[in-house]
């Protein structure tokens, strides 16, 4: 009873997986494409980009803090419009009595 050959797993040094990355950063291709050219597959591409790429910018809590409150304060401004418009609505959908019937 013969067994099928085994797939031979491909390795990739690091410096191919950092140039694929920096590739990838230049944002010149698709990475489907980028990763049919380099010949492995975009699920490789993006496992070297999440462990070589750059890191996520950290944002300071401050920073968050004052884009909180400017969201909160545009929420407020909006409400305030809406409960404007639902005012004008209510007055104008009001039967006028002076209106002489015809």
């Amino acid at each position: 009873m013969e067994t099928e050959p085994t797939s031979k797993r491909r390795t990739f040094d690091e410096a191919f997986k950092r140039d694929a990355v920096a590739l990838l950063s230049k944002g010149d291709q698709p990475i489907k494409q980028l990763a049919q050219n380099l010949g492995v597959s975009q699920w490789n591409l993006r496992d070297w980009k999440k462990r070589y790429g750059p890191p996520a910018p950290i944002r300071s809590s401050e920073v968050l803090e004052a884009e909180l409150r400017a969201q909160r304060r545009e929420i407020e401004r909006l409400r305030a419009q809406c409960d404007i418009l639902k005012k004008t609505l209510g007055i104008l959908a009001e039967p006028n009595p002076n209106a002489s019937r015809a």
